[in-house]
């Protein structure tokens, strides 16, 4: 993956406002968890390095375009997560390579161009 990764320039990879929600609402539970000061403390410095790491890359929103077409996938695939459809939909939108290694529940969306990365021979 990190050698795929290494051979595209930096402005062809980007992340989704829908991962970054998934990952802050694990960092929040993350921090409220920390019993110490001292553990807060090291929760706080690993998500400022997070947060560091997320202004470096481009996030791609969810716009009405999007919303329109994650209407149209949770009617086709009502037992997909709703986060995973939005993620889907922006993909789509974008007409964006998806990078998972969800692709049982990825891989099932006509249209929607899913890759793992991680994978040996991908």
């Amino acid at each position: 993956m990190l050698k795929k990764l290494a051979a595209i320039t930096s402005s062809e990879v980007a992340t989704t406002i829908i991962t970054y929600e998934e990952q802050m609402r694990g960092w929040l539970s993350y921090i409220a968890k920390a019993n110490s000061i001292e553990a807060q403390v090291v929760a706080y410095r690993r998500l400022e390095k997070h947060l560091a790491n997320y202004r470096t890359i481009p996030i791609v929103g969810f716009d009405e375009k999007a919303g329109q077409v994650f209407q149209e996938l949770r009617v086709t695939y009502p037992r997909l997560g709703s986060m995973d459809l939005k993620i889907a939909a922006i993909s789509m939108v974008n007409q964006a390579i998806l990078l998972t290694r969800n692709l049982a529940d990825f891989g099932q969306i006509a249209g929607l161009r899913a890759e793992d990365w991680t994978i040996t021979g991908n």
